[in-house]
């Protein structure tokens, strides 16, 4: 009986830009019958290697979250892109705008400084219904676009193991931030803020998905939620941890991030441990009910 799952897929078309945006929600049929949940198990791929080859000492770590290299090579219009919700005048406007933030903040001002700078009357910064929020959602859609630009060139990725990759990628995006890094703690506080937060997070989904396909995986069932969800806590800490460094070229964020990854891919452990001790749970409960049914029938 539980393997009738309803696919959850959530898809997000633009009104022009012929962009498409696909969070490829798993499968949920594989959650029971590939976890040790249940008693009908399938077979595991091979784990990955460590994040640094050269570290024999870390192979260990090499069993990690599994991941299939083919996963890549996924056509882009099955993929998803970050959907271009502002064009036009509004979207010349937002993108003027970001050259006004280190200057006044993520804020109305800069938006109206930018319409100023490309010719438009500030009167269209009314047209944003969230304003400064607008204009971090709008920075937040170009970086993930110009990081889905940087794995379709396929060059820097191809040599690299996926944990390799996931460093390369998170770190690429961060950079992204670095000249605005003073500016980024009101970033951050906008997209708390109770009528943002949805599109945050929503945003910050679409990233660490992007990050794990270009990785090569092709997880589904539970395996699809954990990975995402560990991603999604890797980049936020190196995320935080950036905006008190001080190092030269934020080196010791890097350095922090290099060990968050190989934590990360060491997870699989922790996690082979807590779903050893359900299925040992869950076997003595089923000999239980056996008993008990047993019993039963043949009072």
């Amino acid at each position: 009986m539980y393997r009738t799952v309803v696919n959850r897929i959530l898809l997000t078309k633009n009104t022009g830009g012929g962009r498409r945006c696909l969070l490829r929600f798993p499968d949920l049929r594989t959650a029971v019958t590939s976890s040790r949940f249940s008693t009908t198990t399938e077979p595991q791929t091979s784990p990955n290697r460590p994040l640094n080859p050269a570290d024999s000492s870390t192979s260990s770590s090499s069993t990690s979250f599994q991941t299939s290299s083919g996963a890549g090579d996924i056509p882009r219009q099955e993929r998803k892109n970050p959907p271009a919700e502002y064009q036009g005048e509004q979207a010349r406007v937002l993108q003027a705008s970001l050259r006004h933030v280190l200057r006044l903040g993520w804020s109305e001002e800069a938006m109206i400084a930018g319409a100023k700078e490309v010719g438009i009357s500030p009167s269209i910064v009314g047209s944003f219904p969230r304003k400064e929020a607008a204009l971090v959602e709008f920075f937040m859609d170009d970086c993930l676009q110009r990081l889905i630009d940087r794995i379709d060139s396929g060059e820097e990725l191809q040599d690299l193991i996926p944990s390799q990759r996931i460093y390369k990628l998170v770190r690429f995006r961060l950079e992204m931030q670095a000249p605005y890094i003073s500016k980024w703690p009101q970033a951050l506080s906008n997209q708390a803020h109770p009528l943002n937060v949805s599109t945050s997070f929503k945003q910050r989904a679409m990233l660490v998905d992007e990050i794990w396909h270009a990785a090569g995986d092709e997880a589904s069932g539970l395996d699809w939620y954990v990975k995402r969800t560990v991603l999604g806590g890797v980049y936020s800490t190196t995320e935080i941890y950036m905006l008190t460094d001080s190092s030269p070229e934020f080196r010791d964020t890097w350095l922090f991030l290099d060990n968050r990854v190989k934590d990360a891919f060491d997870l699989k452990k922790t996690i082979q441990e807590a779903t050893y001790l359900a299925e040992a749970v869950g076997a003595g409960m089923g000999s239980s009910l056996q008993g008990f049914v047993g019993k039963v029938i043949q009072r």
